[in-house]
């Protein structure tokens, strides 16, 4: 049985100052997007193009739960979720890209 993946992401722009949370079935074709501006939205206006964090699902009911919750929390709580994995807040979509 094949089982598709679905990822809830955080991107910031880079002085680090906006956060950006949504949830995709395909991070690297999403952060792409958002890296080109392809679409005139949030990302496109605060330039926010840098993915900082990101979490896997296999269900996209259990994807869009988090990442209301994710939308729903403080900014606080995304920054420390970011600090925990990735404490530099370095761009990580090199890394997808390359897996």
């Amino acid at each position: 049985m094949y089982y598709k993946s679905y990822f809830v992401y955080l991107m910031m722009n880079k002085s680090n100052t906006v956060i950006y949370t949504g949830v995709t079935n395909n991070l690297v074709r999403r952060i792409r997007e958002h890296q080109n501006k392809r679409v005139s939205s949030f990302t496109s206006k605060y330039n926010v193009t840098k993915l900082v964090y990101f979490e896997t699902f296999n269900d996209i009911k259990e994807a869009i739960k988090r990442e209301k919750q994710l939308k729903g929390g403080s900014r606080r709580r995304k920054l420390n979720l970011i600090k925990n994995v990735n404490p530099a807040f370095n761009d990580l979509y090199q890394t997808i890209v390359k897996s």
